[in-house]
């Protein structure tokens, strides 16, 4: 089976969405079962949960959502889309209530910005939620013995951030090139990456993504991630799985321990080997590690 581009797109066609004036947001809907919810980061779109969505499909339903800017959703300018969290969570909300009608029993699985996105949803939503897992993501701020990296401040603050971002292509290509650890990503996967975001306009998602990264009171999405942050107490007796990459540059041992500050009872599984893109690194054990997990806690549903 091919592990490239061309081979997802003819397997998982997907579904559109219009989140109104004629807006796409595009989706894979695929399965029957307890729904899981995949939410991906930047700069990655659903081919990051390619192999995930394709192993659990068969037990459950599986939806990943391509984020405005992102995938194979439509990539408006800023005169047709407010590029922060805010917009993100709201078309989460949207698809998954509005157009899905999902009322409860939703498993989230979130990596990078998905973390701030999807536990954006769950604060908002708890009662929706069974369980969680957590990949190399944040949905609290920056903790304090973290700096932050000089190459993301790179993209995001200085006068040449849009000639690297947009121009250059260097925040698609250099995650590529050092999101895995344990060996490189094959040209074939890297295509995969990097084929959405092929020109100056189709890169706007991810510089505004880099923009919108939330470093101190004013910033635009400060305080909905200090709302998230403080709501997370309501997960604590949650499901979690938290699987992590040691070797992230970005969400390295100071998010990881975060994470398990905040939910000592979650169940944990450091990988030492693995870089950002922690389901290419790892996905021969991560994922039946998600399929247990997943088995263990089955989804109780009120009857009658």
């Amino acid at each position: 089976m091919g592990d490239g581009y061309a081979e997802f797109l003819e397997r998982h066609p997907g579904r559109d969405l219009d989140l109104g004036a004629g807006l796409r947001y595009h989706y894979l809907d695929e399965g029957e079962g307890e729904p899981v919810v995949m939410v991906h980061g930047n700069p990655s779109w659903s081919f990051y949960y390619r192999k995930l969505a394709e192993a659990l499909a068969p037990d459950y339903r599986v939806i990943v959502p391509d984020h405005v800017g992102c995938g194979r959703s439509d990539k408006p300018g800023d005169d047709r889309y407010d590029y922060t969290l805010e917009s993100r969570v709201r078309d989460l909300e949207t698809l998954l209530l509005d157009h899905l009608k999902l009322d409860s029993g939703l498993t989230l699985v979130v990596h990078d910005w998905g973390g701030a996105i999807g536990l954006g949803f769950a604060a908002r939503h708890p009662e929706r939620v069974a369980r969680l897992v957590v990949l190399n993501t944040a949905a609290f701020h920056l903790p304090r013995s973290k700096p932050f990296p000089w190459a993301l401040w790179a993209c995001r603050n200085t006068p040449l951030s849009a000639w690297l971002v947009r121009g250059l292509n260097a925040f698609c290509r250099g995650t590529a090139a050092i999101g895995c650890k344990r060996h490189a990503m094959p040209p074939e996967v890297r295509a995969g990456y990097l084929a959405p975001y092929d020109t100056w306009a189709n890169r706007l998602a991810v510089h505004r993504f880099v923009q919108d990264i939330p470093l101190r009171p004013g910033d635009r999405s400060y305080d909905l991630v200090t709302f998230i942050q403080d709501r997370l107490a309501l997960f604590a007796e949650t499901p979690m799985l938290i699987a992590w990459g040691m070797r992230d540059f970005v969400f390295d041992r100071h998010f990881l321990d975060e994470w398990v500050r905040r939910f000592p009872n979650a169940v944990v599984h450091p990988f030492a080997g693995a870089g950002h893109y922690v389901l290419e690194d790892e996905g021969e054990r991560l994922i039946p590690l998600v399929r247990a997990f997943l088995a263990a806690h089955p989804v109780l549903r009120a009857v009658g």
